[in-house]
């Protein structure tokens, strides 16, 4: 059993290919749907809370589901998981097409948490089974670059698909042409990848015998830990663990806001469809592309400093739009929150499975992404309030720009660089 990109190319390109399709039914949710939640959804005019109530529903179902992906991918195995997934996404275009009211909307996000917290989560296990220790950061960056980059072309998109055949034709259409097809390769195309994170951790994963790479896991855990004993693990008992994770569940207060908010400020500013998912999509796209590199970057120098130093970036860019008017102003502050976004985002899942067992790095890794993606609905919580308590949507956007401050000084104390080469165990 040969492990590495090279060796399993043709299974990293299918891998690479669901997430972008799965990056693309999220992306379908993220431009059109919040931007004419007044007019097409009957949400009331500056309603915060029940304009994030969707995002709120997201958040919760997918971090709940992250949490389960992990451990059912280890009985079960990842490609079954990922057909679940799948099957669970059929009825949102429907819904979508459908809906009466926002509550059909908040339905279809609660299936699309479901999805997302099952697909999204076994792409990036399944590439980390197959590949060597010292390229995680490259195949993390690969997956996420990938994966937004289809939440931006779904942006884009769904946009001009709205001006086309109308919101509710066009969001049906484009969402039935990608499930249907990721469903298709996903029964046809995708192999199941436990078995080689079996033979890894039975010790004969040849390319890290051969590097000689010493990861700092934590101590005294079990052979094989319980469900209980990995979560106290992550989210509290190993301080390295825990700064991963509150940052993960901050860094998602940003991507709340670009979801829920950000197209309705911009909206507001007389921005259209198709604007309002050229802005949104530069966020993507740059996010997306430029974690290609700094993934492969923290391979070379560390995750630590990158995923500090992301955090801060991010929150510029978040303080940076509203202060400003224009396309320009607003392309160049979505840029600067995507650039941190990538230097954050593929770094912190690798510094996760970098001091994470491999009989129980799925189970670390759907933790990690279970208080990640809590995030986007305890930050659409905190946006919301925030923008309700002063009555401005600007608000929302001094939230999360504070918190990624903050949040990132907390991972700068509290982490350390868990690349093996840089800071190898004793």
């Amino acid at each position: 059993m040969r492990f590495g990109i090279r060796a399993n190319l043709g299974q990293v390109l299918q891998q690479l290919l669901q997430v972008g399709l799965v990056g693309m039914t999220i992306g379908m949710m993220r431009n059109v749907v919040p931007a004419l939640a007044e007019t097409e959804f009957g949400v009331p005019r500056n309603s915060f809370m029940l304009l994030a109530a969707f995002v709120v529903a997201f958040g919760f179902v997918k971090g709940a589901m992250n949490f389960v992906a992990g451990r059912l991918a280890e009985r079960i195995g990842r490609r079954q998981v990922l057909l679940i997934g799948w099957l669970m996404a059929w009825p949102i275009p429907v819904l979508v097409y459908a809906a009466p009211s926002w509550g059909w909307i908040v339905l279809a996000t609660v299936l699309l948490g479901v999805n997302q917290g099952l697909t999204w989560s076994m792409t990036q296990t399944a590439k980390l089974d197959l590949t060597r220790a010292d390229q995680r950061g490259l195949v993390i960056g690969l997956n996420e670059f990938a994966g937004y980059l289809g939440v931006a072309m779904a942006a884009v998109l769904t946009g001009y698909a709205a001006a086309w055949l109308g919101p509710r034709q066009g969001l049906l259409w484009f969402g039935a042409a990608v499930i249907g097809l990721a469903t298709l390769l996903a029964w046809l195309a995708v192999v199941e990848t436990l078995p080689w994170a079996q033979a890894e951790a039975g010790g004969h994963a040849q390319a890290a015998a051969l590097s000689g790479l010493r990861p700092r896991y934590p101590q005294g855990v079990s052979a094989r830990p319980g469900t209980a004993e990995v979560f106290a693990l992550m989210s509290w008992k190993d301080r390295r663990m825990a700064a991963l994770c509150q940052a993960g569940l901050v860094e998602k207060f940003v991507d709340a806001l670009v979801w829920a908010f950000w197209p309705v400020y911009l909206h507001q500013q007389g921005l259209s469809l198709p604007g309002i998912g050229w802005i949104v999509g530069i966020y993507g796209f740059t996010w997306g592309g430029a974690q290609f590199f700094t993934g492969k970057l923290s391979d070379r120098v560390g995750r630590h400093r990158l995923n500090a130093a992301g955090m801060w970036v991010c929150g510029a860019g978040v303080a940076l739009l509203p202060l400003g008017s224009g396309v320009a102003w607003w392309g160049t502050s979505a840029a600067v929150a995507g650039l941190g976004m990538a230097m954050l985002y593929p770094n912190l899942s690798a510094a996760v499975a970098d001091i994470a067992h491999p009989s129980w790095r799925a189970s670390a890794i759907g933790i990690y992404r279970f208080w990640r993606d809590l995030g986007y609905g305890l930050g659409a919580l905190g946006l919301g309030a925030a923008a309700a308590l002063g009555g401005r949507i600007e608000a929302a956007f001094w939230f999360a720009a504070v918190a990624m401050f903050v949040s990132g000084a907390v991972l700068r104390h509290w982490g350390e660089e868990t690349h093996p080469r840089l800071n190898p165990a004793a």
